[in-house]
């Protein structure tokens, strides 16, 4: 019972005596201190209850994510989850995060086009500082992807605001001189390549620095997944060449190395989190082994998660599930888009909806494609809602 309501409390008891006598008084007093002495412990027992919740209760902290919802207002001081770090490379260098900030658009995108047909979506949370929620708490597979397709976000983001001459800090990749060749012959080095090696060195110190704060088994898991991250967008640089020679006979080759389209990225690092290895950390948390004690070969390009992930079918605000519930599914596949696996064997409802769409196109001289609006009716369905048990009713 609190201080406040005990007094209240006695004081009812004292006017409800009626005149009330002094020494009527004088006992209501020494009740008053027999009670308190007798709730102070109860007090103490409270306070240590509270302060044990505080402690191992998990928090949700901001992250830099949320840069990607800042826009144009990228203000250092005013962006939630930075670290000290992070802040002075955004005080130093606001043109980059600018940069990061459209990367941060880019890579969530890319994020929920690998998720699509999953009951995890890759779903954000609108005005949400964490932008993911409590589902990033897990230390699960996606978790692991979550922080590798960032980093690489980070990496793209920078690496191509410096081959477009965005960042005055940078500029594109000079470094290569002379003649090379490949399997088409030798070329000449011009051009000018893409300063991947400047956006790793960027995306690493910026990106890492709020986990290399910490010695826990998430920080060295996600300073791990980041390395992947890194190394992906890297793994898939390419050779780009302009001819020259008579009649563009392609008899001389200038060529530079460019950035692949960033959805390559993601393919790769979404077929790394199928083959996502499960480790527990050291207990020094200077490193990880791996759970599986007959695997063979190396992680260093895998993802890798210390927890197991929930099925995400149901709604679970503990552990960040939004559930699948209205999720549209394909009734006819077998895959993860399925209604069987989507809906969680929850069955679906099945709505008829007319759609418009262009067809019978023809190609007009001279240059103009002409269609027509065609109606055509579909079904969609939807997967349904958790069935609440009946005892749940009872009221």
């Amino acid at each position: 019972m609190k201080k406040g309501h005990l007094l209240c409390l006695l004081k009812r008891r004292g006017s409800s005596d009626g005149a009330g006598t002094m020494g009527v008084r004088n006992g209501s007093r020494a009740q008053q201190q027999q009670l308190l002495q007798r709730s102070r412990p109860i007090s103490k027992l409270y306070f240590s209850f509270i302060l044990l919740l505080l402690i191992f209760t998990p928090r949700v902290d901001s992250s830099w994510w949320y840069i990607g919802a800042l826009g144009a207002r990228v203000i250092c001081d005013n962006i939630p989850g930075l670290v000290s770090k992070q802040r002075q490379l955004c005080q130093r260098h606001p043109d980059m995060m600018q940069s990061i900030s459209e990367g941060a658009k880019e890579w969530i995108r890319e994020c929920q086009h690998q998720f699509r047909h999953h009951r995890w979506n890759c779903s954000t949370l609108d005005r949400d500082h964490t932008v993911f929620g409590r589902v990033m708490l897990r230390s699960s597979r996606e978790a692991a992807f979550v922080y590798a397709i960032s980093s690489a976000g980070v990496v793209y983001a920078i690496t191509r605001a410096c081959s477009q001459g965005e960042l005055k800090i940078c500029s594109c990749d000079n470094s290569k001189r002379g003649q090379a060749s490949d399997d088409k012959g030798s070329f000449d080095w011009g051009g000018c390549s893409d300063n991947i090696n400047y956006g790793i060195k960027f995306a690493k110190a910026f990106v890492d620095a709020r986990e290399k704060k910490e010695k826990d088994a998430r920080a060295v898991m996600n300073l791990h997944n980041n390395e992947c991250g890194r190394m992906a967008v890297k793994r898939f640089m390419k050779l780009e060449c302009k001819c020259h020679g008579v009649s563009g006979s392609c008899s001389l080759r200038t060529c530079w190395l460019a950035m692949s389209d960033f959805r390559r990225t993601g393919d790769y690092l979404r077929k790394k989190y199928n083959t996502a290895i499960e480790v527990t950390v050291n207990q020094d948390g200077t490193g990880f082994m791996v759970v599986d004690g007959n695997f063979k070969g190396t992680t260093k390009n895998k993802l890798v998660y210390v927890e197991n992930s929930p099925d995400y079918c149901l709604m679970d605000r503990a552990a960040g599930s939004l559930g699948t519930a209205g999720r549209v599914c394909n009734k006819s596949s077998r895959g993860t888009d399925g209604c069987e696996v989507m809906c969680c064997g929850r069955g679906y409802d099945t709505m008829r909806v007319k759609r418009v769409t262009q067809c019978e196109c023809k190609f007009e001289w001279c240059c103009a494609v002409e269609c027509k609006d065609c109606e055509e009716v579909v079904d969609i369905h939807t997967c349904k809602p958790h069935k609440r048990p009946d005892w749940l009713d009872i009221t």
